[in-house]
């Protein structure tokens, strides 16, 4: 790692968790209540909004999620693939657990949460959408906070780098797939061709868009330090970005909302109990693999986490606005952060018992104890 390189991930990890994202669960409320509020006193601004669409893509939507995704996807290196093996028992735990658990576990819980316990107090129409909604949250891994909780679990960061960029690339064709077959066999019609243009619209192009700018920049001379500034200037147009996605969304869904204000909470109790249930099963599969703490944090983390920026973008492609899928993936923004917070301060205090387990090395044996992270450039 070069020495601008490691200075600016010390910096990084000094301040893993920044003040928007600390609070991100209060941002989303405030755009909840925003969002409802303006649509309700807006209404036919909203409609105009809806009406801006080309091929069933939204304009103004489908340029927001470009500023939400592309700054994240700027960040991911795939030069880190050959590193795949050193790690391997920790990359074999979180792809199972991202691609084989995940989302057929989410679809699970959808059903018995959202399709049969709590459907007596959900609206009738809207109970496929929100099991839709669920299924798309949990299709793909998160690629951008992943690096945040990494670090606040003393995360080994060349495992999570090659970790990120092997889903990516994974996701690229995998996605797709999975979403059709678990939407179908909830019995809910699948409009490949839709889902394909959002694929490429919102995953293939701009990852690969990403893949070459960042190439261009670090040929240049200072090219981390180059690509570090770059992505800390686009990043407050990132989170804007996603506040005013969620308030449109929320502009749609406010009376919605209105007549069932217990839809958020209810919908609430799968995508939490995901994310506990997929963290503890990478956390415990990698402890009874013998890796090492500082490899089970962030797979665990990853294993939980969701790529919700592109949920939501499908979601709205697919199902629309008003659609309770929709709504489900928006729900899961409002549930991440706190619900991801509690699973890094679960595997922080647990790393005493977890390297009492016979053939687990000691943090100190096997991970840096410099602090130096790459900053997820």
């Amino acid at each position: 790692m070069s020495a601008q390189c490691e200075t600016t991930a010390r910096q990084a990890a000094g301040n893993p968790l920044g003040f928007f994202e600390r609070y991100l669960t209060v941002w989303v409320f405030l755009c909840i209540v925003t969002g409802i509020a303006l649509g309700h006193f807006f209404a036919p601004a909203f409609q105009a909004v809806a009406r801006l669409e080309l091929t069933r893509i939204n304009i103004p939507v489908a340029i927001l999620i470009w500023f939400m995704i592309f700054p994240m996807l700027l960040k991911v290196d795939f030069a880190v693939l050959h590193r795949v093996t050193a790690h391997w028992k920790g990359i074999g735990v979180t792809l199972f657990v991202n691609w084989g658990v995940k989302p057929f576990s989410m679809a699970a819980l959808g059903w018995f949460f959202v399709g049969w316990l709590f459907a007596p107090w959900l609206p009738v129409s809207q109970i496929d959408s929100y099991i839709a909604g669920l299924i798309l949250l949990a299709a793909a891994p998160c690629t951008a906070m992943v690096f945040v909780w990494s670090r606040l679990t003393r995360g080994e960061p060349h495992f999570t780098l090659t970790q990120v960029a092997l889903n990516d690339v994974i996701m690229v064709f995998a996605f797709g797939p999975i979403v059709g077959l678990l939407l179908g066999l909830s019995s809910i019609t699948v409009p490949w061709m839709t889902l394909s243009l959002s694929v490429a619209l919102y995953l293939v192009t701009p990852l690969a868009a990403a893949h070459l700018v960042r190439r261009g920049i670090l040929v240049r001379d200072h090219g981390w330090a180059r690509i570090a500034r770059i992505i800390k200037l686009l990043h407050p147009l990132s989170l804007i970005a996603l506040l005013a996605t969620l308030v449109l969304i929320f502009g749609f869904q406010g009376e919605q909302i209105l007549r069932q204000p217990l839809v958020i909470a209810l919908l609430a109790v799968p995508i939490a109990a995901q994310v506990f249930f997929n963290a503890g099963l990478a956390y415990l599969a990698n402890r009874a693999a013998a890796s090492p703490h500082c490899v089970a944090g962030p797979s665990a983390m990853i294993g939980a986490s969701n790529f919700f920026e592109l949920a939501v973008a499908t979601a709205i492609m697919l199902f629309g606005f008003e659609s309770g899928a929709a709504l489900a993936t928006v729900v899961g923004v409002l549930i991440e952060v706190p619900a991801m917070l509690a699973v890094a301060n679960l595997v922080n205090r647990s790393r005493t018992w977890y390297e009492d387990r016979p053939g687990i090395l000691a943090y100190e044996e096997c991970c840096p104890t410099t602090g130096v992270h790459p900053p997820g450039v």
